[in-house]
């Protein structure tokens, strides 16, 4: 038997035993348009506990069809058919002696597509929830002055264009200092790439404020490689506050769930940096105003009192001279009673020897001759 007569006997045993169409789940791993409008498809099947695969087969969708099903599924889902997205199709399984084994797809239900991916998407959501992670970049504090801004963005978009002329020509002059850390926003590398561009920005994470993720627009299927759980994981546990603008406005992905804040589009995300330097700037100015204000209250109120005491220093300064003058009679009458003819008036008497003052017996001797003045005149004695 030759290889043709074999192959052929195993071609009309499928038709033979796989007459008819069959629904069949599957990945697609790879897809190939070509210039006639046919689509070559492989689709796998991996064990959902160890990822290993376990089946594998090639489809093709023929240009009649591919013409049909392709805007029939942009319409109901939003994206194109791409590699990683889970379908439900339609097949009719067929053996080619030349070409081996191959599946025609012949339909498509999008609503399956639609329900898988919102599946695997709460299976990330659930898992960082669970594992406590998935609010912690919510919690950091947002720097008062987010100046110095790392992006994360491919440098080809248009929104990192966008991004960077929105902070430059704000029209308070604010500066900002932005730097690059490219990685691709689209296809299987976006995870491995913003998860090295994380990486790059640790390693001198003090010159950075907050951590800027960035895109332009595309289609809702190009958001799956922003529901990966180690994307996801490794945003969440950033020391820096991490917001997202990657640039759709019906969906939300798991990155910007678990970013500090997400916003819809690159223009957006210079507008809440330009926003909170304006709130800061504000919080100065109101501050500035209550000082001045409160200065003013000050001198105002310290020249009420000026001023009133100005109009009562008069009284003041009468009442003050007055108590002086009556001080001052005090004192005179004082003197006047400290006088000594009016101390002698009243039986005291003051003794000299020799001119001075006699206080005490010391000094004195039988024989002396001592002069005392008494009120109205004066008299010597000899001590004996």
């Amino acid at each position: 038997m030759t290889l043709f007569s074999l192959n052929s006997l195993v071609r009309r045993a499928v038709e033979q035993s796989l007459p008819e169409r069959y629904w069949v789940v599957g990945e697609i791993s790879e897809l190939r348009e070509t210039a006639a409008g046919h689509c070559y498809m492989e689709l796998v099947q991996r064990d959902e506990v160890t990822g290993e695969l376990i089946a594998k087969a090639r489809g093709t969708v023929w240009q009649r069809i591919y013409s049909l099903l392709l805007p029939y599924f942009y319409e109901e889902t939003g994206s194109r058919l791409v590699p990683g997205m889970n379908v439900l199709l339609q097949v009719k399984p067929s053996f080619h002696e030349q070409y081996g084994y191959n599946l025609e797809v012949c339909d498509i239900e999008p609503s399956y597509t639609v329900g898988e991916t919102a599946r695997r998407r709460r299976l990330v959501i659930n898992r960082l929830e669970k594992e406590g992670v998935i609010n912690l970049n919510k919690e950091l504090e947002m720097p008062l002055l987010p100046q110095r801004i790392a992006v994360i963005s491919s440098s080809h978009a248009a929104g990192y264009g966008d991004f960077c002329d929105q902070l430059a020509r704000n029209k308070y002059g604010f500066d900002f200092c932005t730097h690059l850390f490219p990685a691709p926003m689209q296809g299987n590398g976006v995870e491995q790439g913003i998860i090295s561009a994380l990486d790059s920005i640790a390693e001198s994470i003090e010159l950075w404020d907050a951590v800027v993720i960035i895109r332009g627009g595309g289609a809702t299927s190009e958001l799956s490689c922003f529901d990966t759980y180690d994307l996801a994981n490794n945003c969440a546990q950033f020391p820096l506050p991490i917001i997202t603008g990657i640039g759709h406005q019906r969906d939300e992905s798991v990155l910007d769930i678990v970013a500090h804040t997400s916003v819809k589009t690159p223009t957006a995300a210079a507008e809440f940096l330009i926003h909170l330097m304006l709130e800061q700037l504000e919080k100065v100015n109101a501050s500035m105003q209550g000082i001045v204000a409160a200065a003013r209250n000050r001198i105002d109120s310290a020249g009420r009192r000026l001023q009133s005491a100005v109009e009562r220093l008069p009284v003041v300064v009468a009442l003050f001279m007055q108590e002086q003058h009556h001080r001052l009679n005090l004192l005179q009458k004082s003197i006047e009673a400290s006088k000594p003819e009016h101390i002698l008036a009243m039986g005291y008497s003051i003794t000299r020897k020799g001119g001075k003052v006699v206080s005490s017996l010391d000094g004195l001797s039988p024989g002396d001759e001592v002069v005392t003045q008494v009120s109205g005149g004066e008299f010597k004695s000899v001590v004996k």
